[in-house]
């Protein structure tokens, strides 16, 4: 940032002892802010937190970030800029603050690593390889050989959300495999520049062998993966979900894998974690995994290159990589 002063910042996420940021990326950080002190404020309820208020003029937040609200704000008059390296900000950032500074999230980020795990279970769940991972003989029959393979496939996109999104310019180099979007706000003009037909539900749900599902957790969505949705799934079909676990109908799901007609990968339930007596961790075409899709380890670097690029453009007055506004909270996840 050469010529700019580096603005002042604190770390706020889970609190001391939690390094979400390593050495490395403080260095990353360090480059473009000042970080007024390595240990993350965990609440802002005590005289540390106060004092760091009272000089900050950016926040870079992360898992278990304290609540960001007015009365925060009246403690932190300098602060011009809240970057998020995680994704949804919503439960984080309360109304009021989205009219008095510049809120970003690095939700963009955070979807490559998910867009890659989709991208892994759908050419693996073409393959059947959850379902009979365990063996001639084991469990239920395996998929008919006609709905096995990465060739003529159609993959069912539930969502065009920023990992939707990424997930279909993944499978662009599988021409082999069409994509179909679901997505209420996407016109037929913008899905076929995305590159997808663009159906119902249901008639997404009819068509896909592999079912994929990035929307929102909203009142709305609750639930709308349900009965007559995998009812309406091929057989042989498999359902991926890594988005929020309360967007599908878990008894609903639980019947038809019972059946033996579908496959689940399940990156997320509802509840989560599922109790450890709940019925689908007993089923062999349930493959469970604890809600790790999305960034961890090394792929943490790149949430602080990314709260890195977004404090240069807002220093510099340009527009933010991933701002977000009052107005689209009732859409984010």
């Amino acid at each position: 940032m050469t010529g700019l002063r580096r603005p002042k910042a604190l770390l706020a996420h889970y609190g001391p002892g939690l390094h979400f940021f390593g050495d490395r990326d403080l260095a990353v950080l360090s480059e473009v802010v000042e970080v007024l002190d390595p240990e993350a404020i965990g609440a802002w309820d005590d005289a540390r937190a106060a004092a760091l208020l009272a000089e900050a003029e950016v926040i870079i937040g992360h898992w278990g970030c304290p609540p960001l609200d007015g009365d925060v704000l009246d403690r932190a008059p300098n602060l011009g800029l809240f970057a998020y390296a995680a994704g949804t900000v919503k439960q984080i950032v309360a109304p009021e603050v989205f009219d008095r500074i510049r809120v970003t999230s690095g939700a963009r980020a955070n979807a490559e690593p998910v867009a890659e795990f989709t991208l892994g279970a759908v050419l693996l769940a073409n393959k059947a390889v959850f379902w009979r991972r365990l063996g001639v003989g084991a469990g239920p029959p395996g998929p008919p050989p006609e709905t096995l393979g990465n060739w003529g496939r159609t993959i069912g996109i539930v969502g065009a959300s920023l990992v939707g999104r990424r997930v279909i310019e993944l499978l662009e180099p599988f021409p082999a495999l069409a994509v179909a979007l679901y997505d209420p706000f996407v016109t037929p003009a913008q899905a076929e520049e995305l590159g997808v037909a663009k159906l119902d539900l249901d008639e997404l749900c009819s068509a896909a062998d592999v079912l994929s599902i990035h929307a929102p957790e909203l009142p709305a969505t609750r639930g709308m993966i349900g009965a007559t949705q995998l009812a309406g799934l091929r057989d042989g079909a498999t359902v991926i979900n890594t988005a929020r676990g309360a967007l599908v109908d878990h008894d609903a799901l639980f019947a038809e894998l019972a059946s033996g007609r579908l496959t689940a990968i399940l990156d997320v339930t509802d509840p989560e974690p599922l109790p450890d007596d709940h019925p689908l961790r007993a089923l062999p075409n349930a493959y469970l995994t604890p809600h790790l899709a999305g960034s961890e380890g090394t792929e943490l670097a790149r949430m602080a290159l990314d709260v890195a690029e977004e404090v240069r453009r807002w220093q510099a007055g340009r527009p933010a990589l991933n701002q977000v506004h009052a107005h689209q909270l009732d859409r984010l996840a």
